[in-house]
């Protein structure tokens, strides 16, 4: 064997000694199922299939971790392009990725630096991407920024589960789900298992309300540069519709953060006010919250640890939510979240509404946008009548927002809704229409049938 041969193949012997000792012995910590083998990191190089979602601050800890603790099949989907201000904590891109891709420019950067990773990119919003791409994943790890995304995604692997005749769950359908996530100094991380444990919906009370501004004082007192900002974002796009009716502000898009820039920056003149900038306004518009690296370290690495135990079982999971705060000091602590048996996304049971017979449409949509069982973005609602798909109210297209506005003033009997009568409701949050039945508070022991 010639010296070169020789030195590659103890480098690859001296690489993964580590891992080895954890994957081909036993211990106190093991889970109940691991049987110490060779053929462990032979599954985790070669076959393992795991889907990085997000590119950002936690994404390119997540890509760098995997990579060097042996995962090959990688994949990592994110649809945003990269911009100076990422460039102080998202390590993997450079001054000249500006305006590239963030998934390309990470996979490109890894493949190169890390022997034998074959890591793929997707430019794209993970809603451009169905079940039979989200179904040969082993895991999912998930570092996004959007509360929405996270839910698409959760409903999107609860989707994938398959129940027996007993309806009992097919333990060999979970994908399961690591997410973390970051805010300053904060940060947890969660194992997921859908239809088992916990899911995102099941603990939406965790997640902090978004923040928003008064009407009142972004139209007439504005004080602050992000109220001139909220009222260019809430009311003069939708009033001057500078790109069409139909389209939706963006904040991704670089000519609509500009323009309400520019709209914003007018107002804040007329009112006195300093400070508007263009990355104040994104920061508005996409609900950003200042990242601090050191957290995303950590955060990525407890992440990426849940994955390795996740596909090795060299050790138990954990169960099932970190919570780090270094705002004073370092604390961090573990808790079991419960599962909801009325969950809306993973109960596999009937999802049944309460309401008052005499309510109006307006009530079941303030229902499905404030209860939190819910909690939805822009619910659209529809139902069922003779055979007949009939449109209730939607508003994220304003054609129809306009015709069926009038419905929410309606009483839901004046709408053919009976006691026990099943509406549909699609929601960004959500990857499948869910259905929900009707109970008429005051008929709550008359048949739920017609």
């Amino acid at each position: 064997m010639a010296d070169g041969e020789s030195q590659t193949l103890d480098y690859q012997q001296r690489r993964w000694h580590n891992i080895r000792k954890l994957l081909e012995r036993s211990g106190p910590f093991c889970h109940p199922d691991f049987e110490p083998s060779a053929e462990i990191l032979d599954f985790i190089m070669n076959s393992c299939k795991v889907l990085i979602v997000g590119a950002g601050g936690l994404g390119c800890e997540l890509l760098k971790d995997l990579s060097l603790m042996g995962f090959k099949k990688i994949h990592i989907v994110d649809m945003d392009t990269i911009e100076l201000s990422n460039l102080n904590r998202q390590f993997l891109f450079r001054k000249n990725d500006i305006g590239l891709s963030k998934a390309k420019c990470a996979v490109e950067f890894v493949n190169k630096r890390v022997p034998g990773c074959e890591a793929v990119a997707h430019h794209c919003a993970i809603q451009d991407l169905d079940e039979g791409f989200y179904r040969q994943f082993h895991i999912v790890v998930c570092g996004l920024d959007s509360i929405v995304a996270r839910r698409w995604l959760n409903g999107m692997l609860v989707s994938l589960l398959q129940y027996n005749d007993d309806r009992s769950l097919d333990q060999s359908s979970v994908i399961p789900l690591v997410d973390g996530g970051t805010e300053g100094f904060k940060g947890n991380a969660r194992v997921i298992l859908p239809g088992m444990s916990a899911c995102i919906e099941c603990t939406l009370d965790l997640y902090p309300p978004q923040k928003t501004f008064p009407l009142c004082t972004i139209a007439n007192t504005p004080r602050l540069p992000e109220h001139c900002i909220e009222y260019v974002k809430v009311l003069q796009w939708t009033k001057e519709n500078p790109w069409g009716s139909s389209t939706t502000l963006d904040g991704d898009d670089p000519q609509h953060v500009a323009w309400v820039y520019e709209k914003a920056q007018e107002r804040a003149m007329k009112y006195g006010i300093t400070s508007v900038t263009y990355r104040l306004t994104q920061g508005v518009l996409k609900n950003i919250i200042p990242a601090v690296a050191s957290t995303n370290a950590a955060i990525a690495a407890t992440c990426a640890t849940e994955v390795f135990k996740l596909a090795s079982s060299c050790c138990t999971n954990m169960n099932n939510y970190m919570v780090l705060n270094m705002s004073e000091g370092v604390y961090t602590y573990t808790f079991g979240a419960e599962k909801r048996q009325d969950c809306v996304a993973c109960s596999n049971t009937t999802r049944v509404m309460e309401i008052e017979s005499d309510a109006t449409l307006q009530a079941i949509y303030d229902k499905l946008c404030e209860d939190k069982g819910y909690l939805m973005k822009s619910p659209g609602i529809t139902t069922i009548i003779n055979g007949r798909n009939k449109t209730l109210y939607m508003s994220s297209i304003k054609s129809i927002e306009e015709k069926t506005r009038d419905n929410l003033k309606k009483k839901i009997t004046e709408l053919g809704l009976y006691n026990g009568c099943d509406i549909l409701v699609a929601d960004a949050t959500t990857p499948n229409t869910l259905t929900i039945k009707l109970k008429f508070s005051e008929n709550a022991d008359v048949d739920m049938g017609r």
